[in-house]
């Protein structure tokens, strides 16, 4: 990559960043309410995963905002790259957590139509922002922005994964379904914590 072209990728990266921090408050207060409104423990982890995707992005736009020597430039690196895999093993464990004991109580719950729309533009915004993430992640040689887009691009998956959930109890009555989709969130967060947390996310 051109060093002329890395100062104009970074803005843009700050430009996606913020653009998903705005995105994900919004995003994360709808979830929160209608998640505890309906009993729903994969709206209510959804929404939990938005405030961690906000924290995630102010992570990165630090490690962004901020040159210094390779030497620096590199810790920050590493820095911001464990932080981020901290956060996805967070929500692996309340989620984890939350949906064993809906199943082991068979806590039902409730049809969630704002939540159906919720998951619905998750499902159309979070793929555009996390891979444009991605692209210039791979540009400028930046681990923690990949693991990063990694993050957004799984809640683009987890979006699908909270819609085919409430879908499932709203149609049928398969008050399971909701757990059961929360448990299914859980493998792609510790993937993704483990490799980012062992510098194994790379922009290969």
């Amino acid at each position: 990559m051109n060093d002329k072209n890395r100062p104009a990728l970074i803005r843009k990266a700050l430009v996606l960043e913020w653009s998903l921090i705005s995105y994900n408050v919004l995003e994360a207060a709808a979830a929160l309410v209608f998640g505890v409104w309906a009993n729903s423990i994969a709206l209510v982890g959804f929404g939990l995963d938005s405030i961690i995707e906000v924290f995630s992005a102010a992570i990165l736009i630090w490690r962004l905002s901020h040159k210094g020597s390779s030497e620096e430039e590199e810790r920050k690196e590493k820095k911001a790259l464990f932080i981020v895999g901290i956060t996805f093993f967070l929500l692996a464990a309340y989620v984890g957590y939350e949906s064993i004991m809906k199943l082991m109580y068979q806590d039902k719950p409730d049809t969630s139509l704002p939540g159906i729309v919720l998951a619905v533009l998750s499902v159309i915004i979070m793929p555009v922002l996390g891979f444009a993430k991605m692209k210039i992640a791979r540009q400028i040689g930046s681990r923690a922005l990949k693991a990063d887009s990694m993050e957004t691009i799984i809640c683009a998956y987890l979006s699908v994964v909270l819609l085919v959930g409430l879908v499932l109890n709203g149609l049928f009555g398969w008050w399971w379904a909701d757990p059961v989709a929360g448990l299914v969130m859980i493998y792609f967060l510790v993937k993704e914590g483990r490799e980012a947390m062992s510098g194994e996310s790379c922009c290969g």
